[in-house]
């Protein structure tokens, strides 16, 4: 049989096993050379011997380790001779046996011969004929110190943890349970005593949690008295402030923090809660300012501030007697109709004396805080109030700082979980109160100006006391039911009590006989269905007990007794279950009954004057009350101490006694519709009885509101809502730029693409009407339209003879001169002879003329009621069956000529309207909407089609688009020129760049063109407020339009149109038919 050819392979290895035995080391190729790949085995052999005696020495058993020399012990190897080639054997075996020559100082260590191979498996000698040298002898006691000292390592390794990590962590992955982290026996046994060990640790140790606390109270601030106070240092908190930030969204307005609207969704159910039921709402907000003096001197300086024109004034005979609340609107003194400060509402407190001049009288004025300082300033002004006095007023004691706080003594460390028991410390105990009223007050500033020239003294009350709004024709109901008069102490009760000042108030028989006379008609109210029955701003005092005593237990809701309801009926016509109900029933059914009469009386004249009387207004009474109140800790621990759980807690005469003031408000007093809708019940009562007050309301049925309820509110009445629906007031002016510059930031947050583009729309001012230049633009136009039809008639006989067919609108010369003679005459009534003497130069007579031209040009909103009610009449459909054209000549208003509308220019030039608009079809207007004149072919087309909804805006250019993009590449080619240069070079370059800002894609750049013939159809005004409204059914706006611009549409549409403009919301191109209405 052949033998089979060797390979090339083959031979290879063993001319390479022929040079291992005769040269003692293998031989390698030059691409695999030892000092080339010997350097990770260096680091894994090294590893193994680091933990080798120091006193034995050993050499690398592979041929690559001989140059590396280990020290037992080090864990480091060091190379003893560096080989740099391998040429020869006897070289390398010269190399290898300098290291244990007999000339070593240990002689006794001396090495034998043995190959040794790294094999599988680990270190093994090998059989093949090279030698290795390894030590012959060994010291006994090197030796075994050597060991020992690797024992305790071993120990001391095993016995002391190197790491964060547990016990139960150390172990392998496959090893652990999760039961290991908290039950010990689950380890095993060699670490369940050190994990016993590690578990006794505080660190590790499980916090006990108090049961009765849930995790969030568990959070909350140590001593949360103290948190409060400080939160209170920026932003003023109401008294429900808490129970407010648990369920509404807050907001901080106007340095309070106020609660925006619930977080449910409830704008449906809070409308049906000012329909059909209550709804609850917290006015501490509002600003009060107490004038203290004689009657004469207070109505002397304040009359200059207001106007009869507009209304009733301070010196109102119902309200000058404080049977009822007033309300007017202020101005500047002598300033009117322009400079207007704002609407306040004021009451009187009623005379003891009646006729008495020199007695002492007390007036409070109710305001918004946007327009707290205006007002306050210019009544300083006119009482001549300029030296401050010591404040009356409670100022509360001064918050502490942040370093105060760390200084105060800190609570003792206790266990945590545990309850922390009451310790009476005595006389060193110093418990933080919780801060009510006003925390953002410097109390060593005060808050009192008096006047030593009229005697006046004035006093800023602002949260010194609570005022609670109820609304909706259930208001009162709830109002019976929660609150109680107060019981009369008797002689038995000689107690003493904190309530001094009602024990001696009983004492006095007329002051008992008042109180139940008060009690008697606040029981009446329950026979009330409605408070829009009762005369507006009707005022009731009253003295009641602490709400908490009746809370009910169950959060119920109050019904109206059908018995009073059929027995105290309403006068004929008026609804006596809700505003929405058709039942009733006459009240002359019931004349027999006395309380029938008692119902009638209220009804008809309303509180008297001596049941007005409240000891709310003295501030010595009110600090009392607040001072003692008993706190709900308490009146739960005598609660809990009764012998049968759930009854009556009986305080007897250490029960609390609040006095209150209840005002009736209103509702919806203008138009011909819903007449009465929003009416209620404010409730004002001492600071501190807040909540006290609060949670018994609720748990009647009122379901609470907040901001957002309170437009809708005002909106639903078609009344301004302060202060955005002020354009002339400066809060109004504040509130525009706030409101504008939040849209616009808004705005500018989406991309373009996502945004509407209003220069395409024909927008020029999507987030703010322009007012001024609105009026300016129509004096304008009107004044050309003068000037073109003067051109155009041949004489001026023939434009009289004409003058119905004309623009109605005056030229400024005209107005300039009815204006001046009607300044003239109104500043010969209010200015003294004196001064009209001494002015007699020409230069100051022209200059005084210029001042009051230019201050007659000012932007103002009509506020007279006659002209409004002129205009009112005027804007109804003159033709056919309409309610309007019958009550004209009743009325004995003016026909709508050329000479009244001059009449009314010449009073108020440049004057703005408040409108109220309804759409005669489907849509929903908007705040910002535009309100144009229709065109005589938008006419046609409606008498054509009724269902024709109103015309379409063409689409404009952006002749800014591409100036924009312009603008863009050069700035990206700057910023990639600036990119070479320095820092301070490319800041030089983009200093004068920033002066001016960047337009935005979308809006209107630079100043306004013509807002009124920017667009299609004739701009007219504004809307302020606008949505769809649930008490009409259709969408309704509410805004202002140019008095110019008025006269001139009504003139110039036809008799049965007239009234009928249009509405475009900013960011649509549709215009809407809707009818126009002044409600006075």
């Amino acid at each position: 049989m052949r033998r089979p050819a060797r390979s090339a392979s083959t031979s290879f290895w063993r001319l390479w096993r022929s040079l291992v035995i005769l040269t003692g080391e293998p031989w390698l190729p030059p691409s695999v050379r030892p000092a080339e790949m010997s350097n990770a085995k260096e680091r894994k052999h090294a590893k193994k011997m680091r933990n080798q005696p120091t006193n034995v020495t050993l050499s690398s058993g592979f041929v690559a380790d001989r140059s590396v020399k280990h020290h037992n012990g080090g864990g480091k190897p060091f190379r003893a001779q560096k080989q740099e080639s391998f040429s020869g054997a006897s070289r390398q075996r010269q190399t290898r046996m300098t290291h244990y020559s007999p000339s070593e100082p240990d002689v006794n260590e001396q090495s034998s011969s043995k190959v040794v191979f790294k094999k599988k498996g680990g270190w093994k000698a090998g059989p093949e004929g090279a030698s290795q040298e390894i030590p012959k002898y060994i010291t006994a006691s090197t030796f075994a110190q050597a060991r020992a000292a690797e024992i305790s390592a071993m120990l001391r390794a095993v016995t002391q943890k190197s790491s964060n990590s547990l016990v139960f962590q150390t172990l392998p992955r496959h090893m652990r349970r999760r039961a290991m982290s908290h039950n010990v026996k689950r380890l095993p046994r060699r670490l369940q005593e050190m994990a016993q060990k590690e578990a006794e640790k505080a660190v590790h140790q499980k916090k006990e949690h108090s049961k009765n606390k849930c995790h969030k109270a568990r959070r909350c601030h140590i001593n949360r008295v103290l948190e409060f106070n400080r939160r209170q240092k920026k932003n003023i908190w109401l008294e429900t402030h808490i129970w407010h930030a648990k369920r509404f969204h807050m907001v901080k307005k106007w340095g309070y923090c106020l609660g925006e609207r619930p977080t449910v969704k409830s704008h449906r159910a809070c409308y049906r809660a000012m329909t059909n039921r209550c709804l609850l709402q917290d006015l501490s907000y509002y600003c009060c300012l107490e004038l203290k003096g004689k009657e004469e001197e207070i109505l002397k300086a304040l009359s200059p501030m207001c106007s009869i024109d507009t209304g009733l004034t301070f010196a109102a005979v119902h309200c000058l007697s404080g049977k009822r609340q007033g309300s007017l609107m202020l101005y500047r003194a002598n300033k009117y109709p322009r400079e207007v400060l704002g609407p306040v509402t004021f009451i009187w407190k009623s005379e003891r004396n009646p006729g008495d001049p020199s007695e002492s009288r007390q007036l409070w004025i109710w305001l918004h805080p946007t327009l707290k300082q205006d007002i306050l300033e210019e009544i300083k002004v006119v009482c001549q109030c300029t030296e401050p006095t010591k404040s009356t007023v409670c100022i509360p004691d001064p918050l502490l700082t942040p370093n105060q706080e760390k200084s105060q003594p800190k609570l003792p460390d206790e266990k945590i979980g545990k309850k922390r028991k009451w310790k009476d410390d005595g006389e060193n105990a110093k418990p933080i109160k919780k801060f009510i009223g006003d925390a953002t007050r410097d109390p060593h500033q005060l808050y009192s100006w008096s006047s030593p020239t009229t005697g006046i003294l004035i006093s800023d009350l602002t949260m010194e006391m609570n005022r609670f709004r109820l609304i909706g024709p259930l208001s009162h109901s709830i109002l019976t039911e929660a609150v109680k008069a107060a019981a009369v102490h008797t002689e038995e009760d000689t107690e003493d009590t904190p309530h001094r000042w009602w024990t001696e108030t009983c004492k006095n028989p007329d002051s008992v006989s008042l109180h139940h006379r008060q009690e008697a008609i606040f029981a009446l109210l329950g026979g009330i269905t409605s408070p829009a029955e009762i005369p507006a701003g009707t005022i009731l005092g009253l003295t009641v007990g602490d709400p908490r005593v009746n809370l009910p237990q169950k959060r119920s809701k109050v019904l109206p007794n059908p018995e009073k309801c059929q027995d105290f009926g309403c006068e004929v016509g008026l609804c006596t279950c809700s505003w929405s109900c058709a039942h009733w029933k006459p009240l002359f059914d019931h004349t027999d009954d006395p309380d029938n009469e008692k119902v009638r009386q209220l009804l008809l004249e309303g509180v008297p004057v001596e049941c007005t009387h409240s000891f709310i207004w003295n501030q010595a009474i009110s600090k009392s009350v607040s001072e003692n109140k008993i706190s709900d800790q308490d009146l739960n621990r005598k609660r809990s101490e009764l012998l049968v759980p759930g009854s009556q807690l009986v305080l007897g005469p250490h029960e609390s006694k609040i006095p209150l003031l209840l005002i009736q408000q209103p509702g919806k007093v203008t138009g011909d519709d819903r007449r009465g809708w929003g009416s209620g019940w404010d409730v004002l009562l001492p600071k501190g009885w807040g909540m006290a007050f609060w949670i018994p309301l609720i748990y009647r049925g009122a379901r609470v509101g907040g901001l957002k309820e309170a437009i809708m509110h005002s909106q639903y009445k078609r009344s301004p809502y302060i202060p955005g629906d002020f354009p002339d007031c400066p809060a109004g002016i504040l509130f525009a730029e706030e409101q504008a510059k939040n849209l616009l930031e808004k705005y500018k947050r989406r991309p373009p693409a996502k945004r509407p583009n209003y220069v395409k729309l024909g927008t020029l001012a999507p987030f703010c009407c322009p007012w001024e230049q609105l009026t300016r633009d129509w004096e304008s136009r009107a004044q050309a339209q003068e000037e073109s039809s003067v051109a155009s008639s041949p004489s001026g006989e023939e434009r009289d003879w004409r003058g119905d067919e004309l623009p109605c609108a005056p030229t400024p010369e005209k107005t300039r001169q009815v204006s001046d003679a009607v300044g003239t005459l109104l500043h010969a009534c209010s200015e003294p002879t004196g001064r009209m003497d001494t002015e007699c130069p020409a230069q100051t007579g022209i200059e005084w003329a210029a001042g009051q031209d230019a201050a007659r040009r000012r932007l103002c909103v009509l506020r007279s009621r006659a002209s409004l009610k002129q205009l009112s009449a005027w804007c109804g459909p003159s033709s056919g069956n309409g309610r309007a054209a019958r009550q004209i000549p009743s009325r004995g208003q003016q026909e709508l000529t050329r000479e009244a509308c001059l009449s009314l220019l010449g009073r108020f030039p440049r004057a703005l309207v408040w409108v109220s608009l309804s759409l005669l079809r489907k849509g929903s207007p908007e705040p910002h909407a535009m309100i144009c004149v229709p065109a005589k072919e938008d006419f046609l087309q409606l008498k054509q089609d009724r269902l024709y909804y109103g015309p379409q805006e063409p689409k404009h250019s952006d002749p800014f688009k591409s100036k924009i993009r312009k603008q863009k590449e050069k700035k990206k080619l700057e910023k990639r020129q600036n990119q070479g240069h320095t820092v301070s070079e490319g800041l030089e370059a983009g200093h004068p760049k920033a002066e001016h800002q960047a337009p935005t894609l979308g809006l209107w750049s630079g100043p306004l063109p013509d807002v009124t013939s920017h667009c299609s159809r004739v701009l007219l005004g504004f809307v302020t407020q606008g949505d769809f409204s649930m008490a009409v059914g259709c969408g309704e706006a509410l805004g202002f339009v140019s008095l110019t611009g008025l006269l001139e549409m009504l003139c110039s549409q036809p008799a049965g149109e007239r009234g009928l403009v249009l509405l475009r919301p900013p960011a649509s191109l549709q215009y809407r038919f809707a009818r126009i209405a002044i409600e006075v």
